[in-house]
């Protein structure tokens, strides 16, 4: 394995600071203007934050949480956290008071910061329940109760520098005293049943995968990283060991409704998403051709056509040339080029990950020369462990193992993952740890696969999510739903279920806005969504869709029958993770009797 560059995530922050204090680290936005911080600027914060939670008695090894959407703050309250000695707790703004109190309760956490007063107010309502929480720090507004509980982050880093200039030397003690093994994170999978899990993440693991990251060759130190997703999870608290490691300027804001405004103003040159934000970028693109002139979209296609020859040869690392090329910047003038401006006009490219991407999806965006890497982890491993990279890349996979990072199969077809940055263990739970690690070192993934001869990981479903039918024929669903996701811009979301039972059905959830938009212009009038999926004319064109797919699956593949949802699925339903990945056992559970139906039917009919 590779030795490490920096003793802590702590160390190599320090570093980044050294190397190029004026630089811009960050950028964020605040009242709705953005405002920019360096590397030497966002040091004297981490420092204010680290000294003033030493200044409440906060000591090595100690865990403190964070309840916030991304931002620079969250870097800065997490960096502080860290430079005092301690551990991140990470908890989504998503989560309930309830899910809130579990983690602050197991994780032990002595401090939390809150975003705002309505985050101050849910862990309120817990306090009873939240074990030595001693005090809550809010980074924006004015605290709810004027019981000194809570004191803003503005008065910790008063307090911090009053402690610094008391105590000469105290700040650089703690901040050397963290160790490559020392626990730096705390991050709570989230789950799709039972209680969240917490994956000890240490310092080593963070700092092995911002070298592996860098070894990637993806990032640039001109670039500029646009961050959306939460700091909570762990596919965004990768990119920001990335980003402090490379010394890449990144704009934070975690608020998704203003991720289109965002890319606009900050015009990134690399963004990572989940499949989900892509997969509602090209329904929004393909309606939106549909629905134009049919002239406008006679062009579309054209380009569309020129742009798929022209990524199969880039696939193949060749370049266009002659008439080829001439049509390529044709297309790129009165097509592609229009789209890229939707993103901001400068990206390199996209990032994927957190769950499957649709093959179909990555090559309508190489297509109009917008370029998406899909790569592969899980918490355990600290995010990442395979990538494709812009200079080899393989659509439908996830890419090749990280520098340092080794990927086997088990019997079964299971992932194996080893590696410096496999987590520690699940935090007090030594049987759930013993069943992830094998002695060996091995972390089972839970995911099936297989590596080609290249060595390209390509994922074919989630262990626990195989359908196996009555027949004994076993069926991998991610694929399948993501074909109908990919073939069908009416379609928002897709449950495939069957386990046991003698064929497939589906739960399906209609995009309101594309689905929306056609029936008015069949005249079809509707009251809100429930009654748009209703309607039979909806479910007939969705059935369309369903037919092109079976058509190509093999007949015990196939979705038999389905039914549309009233509501679409999301973290407000309690059906859908922060990661946007479908909770599978909840959807199932939730309806049961509309599933049984699809059964019953056939019995009596039979």
């Amino acid at each position: 394995m590779s030795e490490p560059t920096f003793r802590s995530v702590v160390e190599m922050f320090q570093h980044r600071v050294a190397a190029t204090p004026d630089a811009e680290a960050m950028s964020g936005r605040r009242d709705g203007q953005w405002y920019s911080l360096t590397w030497g600027q966002t040091a004297k914060r981490v420092r204010a934050v680290a000294c003033g939670l030493l200044s409440l008695g906060f000591k090595k090894g100690e865990r403190a949480a964070i309840l916030a959407t991304s931002s620079p703050d969250w870097v800065i309250a997490d960096l502080g956290i860290l430079a005092a000695g301690g551990a991140t707790s990470t908890i989504y703004t998503s989560n309930t008071a309830e899910e809130s109190a579990y983690i602050l309760a197991d994780s032990g956490a002595r401090f939390c910061f809150v975003e705002n007063p309505d985050q101050e107010a849910k862990i309120r309502e817990v306090r009873p329940q939240l074990g030595g929480v001693e005090k809550l720090i809010l980074i924006n507004g004015a605290p709810v109760a004027d019981d000194g509980w809570t004191i803003s982050l503005s008065e910790l880093e008063r307090l911090g520098a009053f402690w610094d200039e008391a105590n000469p030397g105290g700040f650089d003690r703690a901040a050397s005293s963290v160790g490559p093994e020392d626990l730096a994170t705390l991050i709570y999978t989230s789950g799709t049943t039972g209680k969240p899990k917490g994956v000890m993440l240490t310092h080593d693991n963070w700092v092995f995968e911002a070298d592996a990251i860098a070894d990637l060759g993806v990032l640039h130190p001109d670039d500029k990283q646009l961050l959306f997703l939460p700091l909570a999870h762990v596919f965004a608290k990768v990119l920001e060991v990335a980003f402090i490691g490379a010394g890449v300027a990144t704009a934070i804001d975690g608020v998704i409704d203003d991720v289109a405004a965002n890319l606009a103003a900050v015009r990134p040159t690399l963004m990572a998403g989940v499949p989900r934000v892509y997969e509602k970028l090209y329904n929004r693109v393909v309606t939106g051709a549909k629905e134009g002139s049919p002239l406008k979209y006679k062009i579309f296609q054209w380009a569309l056509g020129v742009g798929t020859q022209v990524s199969k040869l880039r696939q193949q690392g060749r370049q266009p040339s002659g008439l080829l090329a001439l049509k390529h910047r044709l297309a790129d003038k009165l097509v592609y080029s229009k789209l890229k401006a939707r993103l901001g006009g400068r990206l390199r490219y996209l990032i994927s990950g957190g769950a499957p991407l649709s093959r179909a999806i990555a090559e309508f965006f190489h297509a109009f020369d917008i370029l998406i890497l899909e790569a592969y982890g899980l918490t355990e491993n600290t995010a990442g462990a395979t990538s494709n990279r812009p200079e080899r890349y393989k659509f439908g996979t996830v890419g090749r193992p990280f520098k340092g990072v080794e990927i086997d199969t088990a019997d079964d077809g299971e992932i194996l993952i080893r590696g410096r940055n496999i987590m520690r263990g699940y935090y007090n739970l030594p049987e759930a740890t013993a069943e992830a690690l094998d002695p060996d070192g091995w972390l089972h993934s839970g995911d099936i696969g297989q590596l080609d001869a290249d060595g390209f990981l390509t994922i074919t479903d989630r262990k626990k999510d195989i359908l196996v039918t009555a027949g004994g024929k076993n069926i991998a669903p991610q694929n399948i739903e993501n074909m109908l996701k990919a073939s069908c811009p009416y379609v928002s979301q897709v449950v495939m279920l069957g386990d046991r039972r003698p064929f497939c059905v589906a739960l399906i959830t209609v995009n309101e806005d594309a689905a929306g938009k056609w029936a008015r212009e069949q005249g079809i009038e509707y009251k809100d969504y429930a009654d748009l999926a209703s309607r039979p004319e909806v479910k007939q064109l969705i059935r369309e869709g369903v037919d092109a797919v079976n058509a190509q699956l093999a007949s015990y593949e196939r979705i038999k029958d389905f039914h549309l949802l009233d509501h679409d699925l999301s973290q407000a339903t309690g059906e859908l993770t922060p990661k946007m990945s479908i909770k599978r056992k909840v959807v199932e559970a939730r309806h049961r009797d509309v599933l049984e139906g699809f059964y019953k039917e056939t019995v009596a009919r039979l």
